[in-house]
């Protein structure tokens, strides 16, 4: 059997278990950004392969002394603003959109996405989890109200949550941070209540999200895996497409379109 032949009846699998289920979600790790241009942190060509990790400790630090870290912010050149040049110039590629219409088609309900990019939003997703955050949000960590950044003006440093009197940090995750309440009850809900879960580019060795497709699958949900690569979790997989998150996500467009023609 070619791989050719192989890929046709894994993305044949994949688009009826999708056409059947009731409730989709989808895990979309790091490997759908890279494919707009946006380098990893970890691997060959990493960010944090090329500058070394930052330190594991950062949200202690700010809490400790937030205007301290607020003023530096504020002040410094970042050692990543290669990674920030390489987002704002970044755009949503075909499996961003590939994604956006599987919603606009009723089959995917809901994105839980680990990038920090905003590229789901841009090219049109609307029911979206960010994990990991947004770095165009500011987050009071006090309770977790957002605000795009450009829309959040204070003098204060640190700046404090007009709602709460929280402290406001960048939305973005850092190192040390529980991830927030309210996004992690939303990836523990969809996991429940999904029948099917696409696997994007994600590594599935990060958690907390590598636990959500097993919540999933252990719900009984059919899992099917995206991803150029085997990963731990592919051999709990229904189907799997081994290959670009763009080429594979679009011909599953195509397929779940015609199967929709084909009924009318």
């Amino acid at each position: 059997m070619t791989q050719e032949t192989s890929l046709d009846e894994q993305l044949e699998r994949a688009a009826s278990i999708v056409a059947q289920a009731h409730y989709t979600t989808a895990l979309i790790g790091a490997g759908i950004s890279v494919e707009s241009g946006i380098p990893p942190f970890r691997g060959p060509g990493g960010l944090w392969t090329k500058h070394g990790e930052p330190p594991m400790d950062g949200y202690q630090r700010f809490l400790a002394d937030p205007a301290g870290w607020w003023a530096e912010r504020l002040a410094r050149q970042s050692e990543y603003s290669e990674f920030a040049k390489t987002i704002d110039e970044a755009k949503p590629n075909p499996a961003h959109h590939a994604l956006a219409e599987l919603e606009r088609m009723g089959f995917l309900k809901h994105i839980i996405t680990q990038n920090i990019d905003n590229l789901h939003q841009e090219a049109g997703s609307q029911a979206i989890t960010e994990i990991h955050g947004n770095r165009t949000k500011m987050r009071c960590i006090g309770c977790n109200t957002r605000w795009p950044s450009a829309e959040f003006k204070s003098e204060e440093v640190p700046p404090h949550c007009p709602h709460c009197g929280g402290l406001v940090k960048n939305d973005t995750v850092m190192f040390g941070e529980p991830i927030p309440s309210d996004a992690l009850q939303s990836c523990q809900r969809e996991s429940q209540r999904c029948d099917c879960m696409l696997l994007v580019g994600t590594s599935a060795v990060v958690y907390p999200a590598a636990s959500f497709p097993e919540i999933a699958y252990h719900r009984g949900a059919s899992l099917i895996e995206v991803n150029p690569m085997e990963t731990p979790l592919s051999g709990l997989c229904a189907a799997i497409l081994r290959a670009p998150a763009g080429q594979a996500l679009s011909s599953l467009v195509e397929r779940l379109r015609e199967l929709t023609t084909s009924k009318t």
